[in-house]
């Protein structure tokens, strides 16, 4: 049943220390208070995620994220830059930020979302969300309300603002080393944020969706640069294939997830996923392609 004030349902069970699933630029976060721990551990329960695992704290455009972390000159020379927006930075954290957000590490990631729903929900709460892609852990992002739906049920509430506009997750970069490094790709890009910060190097920080099989659906996922000959190999072996092949890059983004999940429901013995070119916002796509594929028999042709 659709409720006639969305935000202020959510606003009401999050002040109870409840979790709700909110819309971002990149996916669907199950969102909690990130000041109370029992909050986050509900997250935690909720998608089934390894303790220990570090989620990120959601900002409004109002906050001030020295609240949170040590901010280097860096790291705001990329806040100047890319916020609001699909950007994660990993900063020093503020002592008051608990453990079950970080995972006991001594940094914390933040990002500002720029989908307007978003920010009318951190701007009401007036406080950081931490906020998980809203999926059983492991399993495809959500990047419609449906998706997050289909995975909890009734379980969640789930306000629905629509698409994902990027539909990947945020790009994150660890500014708590001597020169900062990308630990994850995303829709902000390598090349946008050297031409902000020079060289990157490299970090051993962990950081959320890093694990070699991650977004993964429930059928058996191959890459191959050639799905239709691919899928003809697999059917003349008795196979039934669904093909994802792949289209311009933003639309590729957008619809990766979807189209997972569609293909995913189909109730084949294997997906064939074409990757994207590696470039520009395809590093990231086939980034969340080979850890989906991860831990199947894949091969890439």
């Amino acid at each position: 049943m659709a409720h006639s004030d969305p935000i202020g349902t959510a606003l009401e069970r999050l002040r109870n220390g409840d979790v709700v699933a909110m819309p971002t630029e990149t996916v669907y976060g199950l969102a909690g208070d990130a000041l109370n721990p029992l909050a986050i551990r509900r997250i935690y329960a909720l998608k089934g995620r390894p303790a220990g695992h570090p989620v990120i704290v959601h900002l409004g455009p109002d906050a001030d994220p020295r609240q949170w972390g040590a901010i280097s000159p860096v790291a705001q020379s990329l806040i100047d830059e890319f916020w609001p927006g699909p950007l994660t930075l990993i900063v020093p954290r503020h002592p008051r930020v608990p453990d079950e957000v970080t995972g006991g590490r001594s940094s914390v990631g933040i990002r500002m979302p720029s989908h307007p729903v978003a920010q009318d929900l951190l701007t009401a709460f007036g406080s950081g969300l931490a906020a998980p892609s809203a999926n059983r852990f492991g399993r495809i992002s959500p990047t419609r309300a449906a998706h997050v739906r289909a995975e909890f049920s009734d379980e969640l509430y789930v306000i629905d603002g629509g698409p994902c506009a990027v539909g990947v997750e945020s790009t994150i970069v660890d500014t708590t080393g001597d020169t900062p490094a990308i630990l994850r790709s995303g829709s902000v890009l390598e090349a946008s944020v050297t031409a902000i910060v020079g060289p990157l190097g490299a970090s051993t920080t962990v950081a959320p969706g890093t694990l070699k099989s991650h977004y993964a659906p429930m059928t058996s996922l191959r890459i191959s640069r050639e799905p239709e000959a691919e899928a003809q190999r697999l059917e003349a072996a008795g196979l039934t294939v669904a093909v994802f092949a792949a289209p311009e890059l933003t639309e590729h983004a957008q619809q990766l997830y979807a189209e997972l999940r569609r293909l995913d429901a189909l109730g084949v013995d294997v997906l064939v996923a074409e990757p994207a070119a590696d470039e520009g916002l395809g590093v990231a796509i086939n980034d969340r392609l080979s850890r989906a594929a991860h831990g199947f028999s894949t091969s890439q042709s």
